[in-house]
């Protein structure tokens, strides 16, 4: 698959917020596109830049692949500080008057809720989308469920009330449900090459991948969710059907054709997320 060369793309002075790297504004084929730039990794001294970038491509993509609408994302190129870094171009889908507005906006509605929209225990976001009158409750529940399930599929820590919810009209008080963006958590962005082949040849530290972390960024009991416990204690009769739905339109072949397109990763870094989803797919969802 061959990048494109972001470097000299018309900016535009809109601003985007987010912790995970930096961001600019930038025009592709006359539509506007958030650009996000490689971030630090600060859990990994050993790697000068995370891959969020490749993670927030790839993610967006299965997402998409799985029937659950995601942000259009473009792999490429951006050279400052006289350094290629791989970036990825995201779709900007505030347009035609709507604007994104996160969960915990709609969270902060609910008058009687006992924590702040930020707040992200499970049985308060699932108040929430029963209490919430924005838009209809079982295709929100179903949404936020199959969005939790695919997260657990690609590994994703960072799935917050703040990188997801809605996109909502000003003009016509119209709302509806904002395509998923901010992928750039998943599938483990700060692994570095010698982590990688260690995963590769030790079965314990790949399990540990599986079965240990990453962890949600939900909380159950004040604890952050181990996906493969909760998913595995079948609590959740809604989780349980949104893994059917998800798990039917699940195909490897695909996903890891997408994957060997890469060519700004190694080919070990290919055979190691080729296998983690495999296995993550098998262990979390059969």
């Amino acid at each position: 698959m061959k990048l494109m060369d972001f470097t000299s793309l018309p900016i535009r002075k809109k601003s985007y917020g987010g912790a995970n790297g930096n961001k600019i504004s930038v025009v592709i084929n006359d539509e506007l596109y958030m650009l996000k730039l490689p971030s630090h990794a600060p859990k990994n001294p050993n790697l000068s830049y995370a891959n969020s970038c490749v993670s927030e491509y790839l993610g967006s993509h299965i997402f998409n692949m799985l029937g659950v609408v995601a942000q259009e994302t473009v792999l490429g190129i951006f050279n400052y500080n006289d350094r290629e870094r791989i970036s990825v171009a995201c779709k900007d889908f505030e347009k035609n008057g709507y604007i994104l507005k996160d969960f915990a906006s709609v969270k902060n509605q609910i008058i009687d809720s006992n924590s702040n929209g930020y707040g992200t225990e499970l049985l308060d976001i699932l108040e929430t989308i029963q209490k919430q009158q924005l838009v209809d409750q079982v295709e929100l529940s179903n949404h936020f469920w199959n969005m939790f399930v695919i997260d657990a599929l690609i590994g994703n820590w960072d799935r917050h009330n703040g990188n997801w919810g809605f996109l909502y009209n000003q003009e016509t008080d119209d709302i509806k449900l904002a395509p998923i963006f901010d992928c750039g958590s998943c599938l483990f962005p700060q692994i570095d090459e010698d982590t990688i082949i260690k995963c590769l040849k030790d079965k314990t530290e790949m399990n540990a991948r599986i079965y240990d972390f990453p962890t949600s960024a939900i909380l159950l009991n004040g604890k952050r969710i181990n996906y493969y416990k909760f998913i595995k204690s079948h609590e959740y009769e809604e989780c349980d059907k949104a893994i059917t739905r998800i798990k039917e339109k699940i195909d490897l072949d695909k996903i890891n054709l997408l994957i060997d397109e890469l060519d700004c990763i190694s080919d070990n870094h290919k055979l190691f997320l080729k296998n983690i989803i495999k296995r993550r797919y098998e262990e979390l969802l059969l």
